[in-house]
């Protein structure tokens, strides 16, 4: 679900040019990108109703699955 994910693996061969401490804060960094957009991606679907979510080939279960999910896990 989350779009920032998909850059990340672009980021990693200049980051291993980075000092030590650089680099972890990189990674603080994407970590917290990607769990904003987890955040607002279920919210966003939160937000759908059933004809929207029948749209997208989601059911309200499968949504109810997702947005019960915290930030952090995928």
């Amino acid at each position: 679900m989350p779009r920032s994910t998909a850059a990340m693996p672009a980021l990693s061969a200049p980051m291993t040019s980075l000092p030590p401490v650089s680099r972890a804060l990189v990674a603080v960094a994407m970590t917290l990108a990607a769990w904003e957009e987890r955040r607002l991606s279920r919210r966003a679907l939160a937000r759908l109703d059933s004809h929207m979510l029948r749209d997208v080939g989601l059911s309200v279960q499968s949504r109810a699955d997702e947005t019960a999910k915290p930030f952090w896990r995928e």
